[in-house]
């Protein structure tokens, strides 16, 4: 499991030109089934995204491709989570794991 951080960087005032894309760019990690939260990082400080389903080389190849990381917008950071314990809602991420 992985936690993407996309925090705004030097390109940030281009954010708007680049929505569209971005929010695509989103729906499709939704549809592919590797995106399972994103949301903003408060206050204006960019947005962070829950990712399973995928290995660390694909989901930054997957990140690279976001139009804010290409241009500038955000800089991203990916934290790799090896799940130790989880909530019973949580159970599903720990298929696989070894106990």
């Amino acid at each position: 499991m992985f936690i993407v951080l996309l925090t705004f960087a030097e390109h940030k005032s281009r954010a708007p030109e680049l929505m569209a894309g971005h929010n695509a760019w989103l729906k499709q990690g939704f549809e592919d089934g590797v995106f399972m939260l994103a949301g903003s990082l408060q206050p204006n400080q960019g947005g962070a995204i829950l990712a399973h389903n995928t290995d660390l080389e694909s989901l930054l190849q997957r990140v690279n491709d976001d139009p804010f990381v290409a241009a500038g917008v955000v800089r991203s950071e990916i934290l790799e989570i090896t799940p130790a314990k989880a909530d019973t809602r949580l159970a599903f991420l720990m298929d696989g794991v070894a106990a």
